[in-house]
């Protein structure tokens, strides 16, 4: 076997365990799913596959939000490269959340992406890595400085509290959506870009919302 051909083998079965684990993780949770489970729905004979190819869990569950956001962080990065000199609170909560909405309208009719990260989210052994690997993008600490020069009259206090609702928010809506549409169930909007916007909508009145005043926490 040539190199290249060999070359070619190892990509293949690493993107169908790829494929396998996202869709598996988006339905039944990440700790719910072995790795023997993955190999065979990736069509594996072997039942180390997984190990072999990922290393750990942990290494798999990265190389699929990796995957993802080379896609995203490349649409954001334009996003930004395209904002007039003064953008507004609308256009820097666009740049965070239609990257990832058009990205999932670009899959396809069926989606696991959008669920896969929910479950990530809430998984505690899991959770830091989608944090370490979607949230630290470089694209992204420059949208909280544009977020932070529209926002500078909100006490710190109530910034983290929203910015708290605002992750969850854009990891939970598109998994609702993602899981209606799985479901055959109908959606309020047609689309994911018209479903992007809507969130965007929701997180610019978030943000721009009266807060009561937070009560001081006992030291």
């Amino acid at each position: 076997m040539s190199t290249s051909t060999r070359a070619s083998r190892v990509a293949a079965t690493r993107e169908a365990i790829i494929a396998a684990a996202e869709r598996l993780f988006a339905e039944q949770g990440v700790a719910a799913v072995s790795n023997r489970q993955i190999s065979e729905a990736a069509g594996q004979g072997n039942n180390t596959a997984v190990g072999y190819h990922f290393g750990t869990k942990a290494d798999l569950v990265r190389a699929i939000i990796r995957g993802h956001m080379e896609h995203i962080e490349r649409a954001r990065v334009e996003r930004l490269d395209a904002m007039g000199e003064e953008p507004g609170l609308r256009e820097w909560v666009e740049c965070f959340v239609m990257p990832t909405m058009d990205h999932l309208g670009a899959l396809g009719e069926r989606t696991w992406f959008a669920r896969f990260a929910a479950q990530v989210l809430t998984d505690p052994a899991m959770r830091d890595v989608i944090a370490a690997e979607a949230m630290e993008a470089p694209s992204l600490r420059q949208v909280t400085a544009g977020l932070n020069a529209c926002l500078p009259d909100l006490p710190p206090e109530v910034r983290a509290e929203r910015d708290e609702m605002v992750r969850q928010l854009v990891v939970i809506v598109p998994a609702a959506r993602e899981a209606r549409i799985a479901g055959g169930a109908p959606t309020a909007r047609d689309t994911w870009h018209e479903a992007g916007l809507g969130l965007v909508d929701a997180i610019v009145g978030l943000y721009g919302a009266e807060y009561t005043e937070l009560r001081e926490l006992p030291p």
